[in-house]
């Protein structure tokens, strides 16, 4: 069967931002976005990329190999890549520096492994930014 060979590259290589996805900021504050990856059958030249809403790049990383830590290609300033790919966790979290209420939103965390005929997978986080209480 064609189909069948197609599912089982689906679910090799699978994009998560842990147990919620929704985060809570406090303005002015940095937050963490978190995003880890599995690949069952490994990567090569891997490439992931956070949005901002869609459409708006803010990392922008590509990873040689599992020994390797990403290679920056593109970021909004105010980002941070936390992340560690040799580690036990293909972790590629970022955290947001000074946010504002403006950065309220959704981010994509966005992987695409061409060892995986080029499979794409994403997983994404609502922001909420709230006003610190007096």
């Amino acid at each position: 069967l064609p189909g069948l060979h197609a599912i089982a590259i689906a679910f090799a290589l699978e994009v998560s931002v842990g147990k919620t996805n929704t985060v809570m900021a406090l303005n002015n504050s940095n937050v963490l976005l978190p995003c880890t990856f599995t690949t069952c059958i490994g990567f090569q030249n891997l490439v992931f990329t956070w949005y901002f809403n869609s459409t708006e790049m803010i990392y922008h990383g590509k990873i040689k190999s599992k020994a390797s830590e990403p290679i920056l290609m593109g970021r909004n300033p105010r980002v941070e890549f936390v992340g560690s790919t040799t580690g036990k966790d293909n972790n590629i979290s970022i955290v947001l520096k000074n946010v504002e209420f403006s950065d309220a939103g959704k981010y994509t965390c966005h992987v695409t492994n061409p060892k995986e005929k080029k499979a794409q997978h994403n997983a994404t986080i609502f922001l909420t930014v709230v006003q610190k209480s007096k």
